[in-house]
């Protein structure tokens, strides 16, 4: 008995740990697929050519102040305020998250 109970537990602990990662692996694909999206105005992987600012290696805190203050019309834009209005807020926190892992890429 005590070993069908210890192999149901490495069992759901097994499965526990499956389930999480394929979370994860639909959470990055997710934020993935919303931050294509931004690669129109500030390039693959977040980064920029001339002219338009880099996403990609800025501190997380700061994109997302900055989205947060585009989406609530804080901050002017020509597009970035009805872009913003676009993402929730934990959206936003997610392709903050995103683009600060990322280098910039030319950059060591």
């Amino acid at each position: 008995m005590k070993n069908t109970l210890t192999g149901l537990a490495l069992a759901w602990t097994c499965l526990a740990a499956q389930v999480t990662q394929m979370a994860h692996a639909a959470d990055t694909a997710q934020v993935r697929s919303l931050a294509a999206s931004c690669a129109a105005c500030h390039g693959t992987q977040g980064s920029a050519q001339t002219g338009m600012p880099s996403l990609a290696g800025q501190p997380r805190e700061a994109l997302q102040g900055k989205m947060a203050a585009y989406k609530s019309g804080a901050l002017p834009a020509t597009l970035m305020h009805q872009i913003a209005k676009g993402y929730t807020d934990e959206q936003i926190a997610q392709l903050a998250a995103w683009f600060s892992a990322l280098k910039l890429q030319g950059q060591p």
